[in-house]
């Protein structure tokens, strides 16, 4: 055990990872063997990129952490988003304080590297509120019978356009000189045949109606750009808020696992496999930008109704699959909290989308410990679906507001900035002051729901 602080640095190649992978197996549980040339893989790339820092007692690794180079939506633009992971402190040297020291240096050098924002699943949160990270949002799993999957509604026949109205016949051109007819035709003989039907009207079968499918491929390693590329513009266009992108390298991996089944579209991508003892599937991405998408992919899945009993499935919390079941038979089943941190509020603020709606001039009191900077009197503006958070600082001097601020600690901003309502965040002691008219226009300006579909 060691009493005195550890020396903190950046992995380097030339580290024993034999020691890590010790550290990982006691702070976690064993890795399976087939998943360790994997995890290996990716915790060099990871030391590659300057992203792991050890705490060392003498030559003995203690403890360590890292954090993944990704990408996170908020109102449909993305902006650079470290996602710490493999935060673990030797069992020995637990409760000396290494764990928070890690932390403490890792987050400044995640605002060395310029990123905004910063999320992490905890396996226990006291030590991620204590230095400014918060309930944000959460990775949430849908459970589906797969065979409800065989049969999706139709879209709303009310929504496909009208019949066109048929237009009537040529004209029988008359002869030159037309016969007169007879005031009064004879009436049918009895047992005569009945004339003939004129051209039947159009038929639709509304509930039938289908539009041609989209072009659906297998995807492989060699796709990981376009599948970065497609699922961003998927979650631009549906405005999403907290879902996360890799890295080309990361994505690239994943992409060649034997065990993952991947299919792109020009406006989709689904990717799943089986899942446990039971060969259940377990869908770990399906994102569809249009209607005619999202029913390719979820058929790709229904494809398997015979041989799967259920379905699990990563998917937001808005997800269409469930207005599509015929049946209420689409259940949310696990739901998996992250905690998000400002690491710089005026980039975070200004790079993240917001309703093009809301317009709001807002005075923030903000105070960060942790990272200083984010600490003062703040003006908050949105307005045209962009934001600004400024200090309130003229050349002439401070510029105090005519209003009572809104107060708020890193937590707290943390939270509104993920959607959490006001209300809340006043209930639970995260926000105070200012005034309560303004609760809306922020509930409005940050509104949710945040989720994110990549565990890590």
């Amino acid at each position: 055990m060691t009493t005195r602080r550890p020396d903190i640095r950046e992995l380097r190649p030339d580290d024993d990872l034999d020691a890590e992978f010790d550290l990982q197996h006691r702070a976690f549980g064993p890795v399976p063997d087939a998943f360790r040339p994997d995890w290996m893989a990716s915790l060099q790339a990871a030391i590659a990129g300057g992203r792991v820092l050890g705490a060392f007692d003498g030559s003995r690794l203690v403890g360590s952490a890292a954090f993944h180079d990704m990408r996170q939506w908020w109102h449909g633009r993305s902006l650079p988003m470290a996602g710490v992971a493999g935060v673990k402190v030797a069992p020995e040297e637990r409760g000396r304080g290494v764990g928070r020291m890690l932390m403490t240096d890792l987050l400044g050098v995640i605002a060395a590297r310029g990123y905004p924002v910063s999320v992490l699943y905890p396996v226990t949160a006291p030590i991620y509120r204590s230095l400014g990270w918060e309930i944000a949002g959460a990775l949430y799993e849908t459970l589906l019978p797969a065979r409800s999957l065989g049969s999706l509604l139709p879209p709303d026949p009310a929504l496909l356009p009208p019949d066109p109205v048929p237009l009537p016949p040529d004209p029988v051109p008359l002869p030159p000189d037309p016969v007169p007819l007879p005031p009064d035709l004879p009436a049918p003989r009895p047992g005569a045949a009945p004339l003939p039907p004129g051209p039947a009207a159009p038929r639709r079968d509304a509930a039938l109606a289908r539009a041609p499918a989209p072009p659906l491929r297998r995807a492989g390693p060699d796709d990981a750009a376009e599948v970065i590329a497609v699922t961003g513009r998927v979650h631009e266009s549906a405005r999403d808020c907290g879902p996360a992108t890799r890295d080309a390298d990361t994505v690239r991996r994943w992409l060649g696992s034997t065990d993952l089944y991947a299919y792109l579209a020009p406006d989709g991508f689904l990717a799943y496999g089986w899942d446990g003892p039971d060969r259940d599937i377990h869908v770990r991405t399906a994102l569809a930008g249009s209607a005619e998408t999202t029913r390719a992919i979820w058929a790709v899945v229904a494809s398997h109704a015979s041989m799967a009993r259920s379905v699990r499935a990563r998917l937001s919390p808005a997800d269409p699959v469930a207005w599509l079941t015929r049946e209420l038979d689409a259940r949310q089943s696990a739901r998996k909290a992250w905690m998000l941190r400002l690491v710089d509020a005026a980039a975070a603020i200004s790079a993240r989308g917001f309703p093009a709606a809301a317009d709001l001039s807002v005075t923030l009191r903000v105070q960060d410990a942790t990272r200083p900077a984010n600490t003062g009197l703040h003006s908050l503006k949105v307005s045209g679906g962009h934001g600004t958070l400024t200090p309130f600082e003229t050349a002439r001097g401070p510029h105090l507001p005519s209003a009572a601020p809104v107060r708020l600690g890193a937590r707290g901003l943390a939270s509104l900035y993920a959607g959490v309502p006001m209300a809340t965040l006043r209930r639970a002691g995260l926000a105070a002051d200012g005034d309560p008219d303004a609760d809306g226009a922020l509930d409005c300006a940050f509104a949710g729901p945040a989720f994110m579909l990549d565990a890590f």
